[in-house]
C-alpha cells in the first residue's frame, strides 16, 4: 500500500478560520455530523467561526483540546477530494487535518498511480502540495481524544515542527550543535516561542515513555 499526505490551499470552511493562528482542527466524519478535536492557541476562534457555520451541538473541555461534535456535517458542501477518491481507487484516511488555512488529508491507495491520477485531478482545482509519499504495510489510527493507536504522544502541528527542527539541526546532540534561537529562525517564530513548543513536546513525549514503562 501506498500513502500520501497532501496539503489542500484553501483549506475550506474548516481550514479558513484556523489562518493566522496555531490552531489545528482533527476531524472525523460520521455522515450526519462531524468530531472535532481543536487545539493550540486561536482555538476557541476557530471554534467560534465553526459554530456560525455549521452549529456545535455538544462540546467537552480537555486539558489541551476542546472535543466538539458538530450539528451538520460539511462533507456535501465543501466538495473538494472526496467526490474524486472513488474515482481513482483511493481511500481518505482519518481524521482530517487543518491548519494554516490549510486542509491536510492522508489518502491511501494499493497503487501509486492511483496517488499521482488523484493528484492531477486536485490541482486543476486549488493549490496541492505533497507533504510526505511512503509506503506502508497498515495505516496508522489516530485517536480524537489523544494518542495513536502506537500510544505515541498527539503534537500540536508547530510542536511538531519544532521538535523536528531542533532534532535535525542537533539540538539534542552531546554537546548541543544549535540554539533554540537558531531552531526558532528555522520556523519563523522567536527564541522564546520555540522554548515553549519544545518543552510542551518534550513534556508530551516524556509522560507517553513513563506512562509506558511505569508500574
Amino acid at each position: 500500500m501506498h500513502e500520501a499526505t497532501l496539503r489542500l490551499e484553501p483549506g475550506g470552511p474548516y481550514g479558513a478560520p484556523t489562518a493566522g493562528t496555531d490552531a489545528v482542527v482533527e476531524l472525523w466524519c460520521n455522515d450526519h455530523c462531524d468530531l472535532l478535536a481543536i487545539r493550540g492557541e486561536g482555538g476557541e476562534r476557530v471554534l467560534a467561526a465553526i459554530e456560525d457555520r455549521v452549529g456545535v451541538s455538544d462540546r467537552i473541555e480537555r486539558e489541551d483540546r476542546t472535543l466538539a461534535i458538530t450539528a451538520d456535517c460539511l462533507r456535501e458542501r465543501e466538495g473538494t477530494i472526496e467526490r474524486h477518491l472513488g474515482r481513482h481507487g483511493c481511500l481518505l484516511l482519518p481524521p482530517l487535518r487543518y491548519a494554516r488555512g490549510a486542509k491536510i488529508c492522508r489518502v491511501l491507495a494499493l497503487d501509486p498511480a492511483d496517488l499521482t491520477a488523484l493528484y492531477r485531478d486536485l490541482v486543476d482545482e486549488r493549490s496541492v502540495t505533497v507533504e510526505s509519499k511512503r509506503s506502508v504495510d497498515a495505516p496508522a489510527v489516530e485517536d480524537p481524544f489523544g494518542a495513536d493507536a502506537g500510544g505515541a504522544p498527539a503534537l500540536t502541528d508547530r510542536q511538531r515542527e519544532v521538535l523536528l527542527a531542533a532534532h535535525d539541526r542537533g539540538y539534542y546532540e552531546l554537546p548541543r550543535e544549535t540554539t533554540t534561537a537558531a531552531v526558532g529562525d528555522a520556523v519563523g517564530v522567536g527564541r522564546r516561542t520555540a522554548e515553549e513548543h519544545l518543552r510542551r513536546a518534550e513534556r508530551k513525549i516524556l509522560d507517553a515513555v513513563v506512562d509506558r514503562i511505569g508500574p
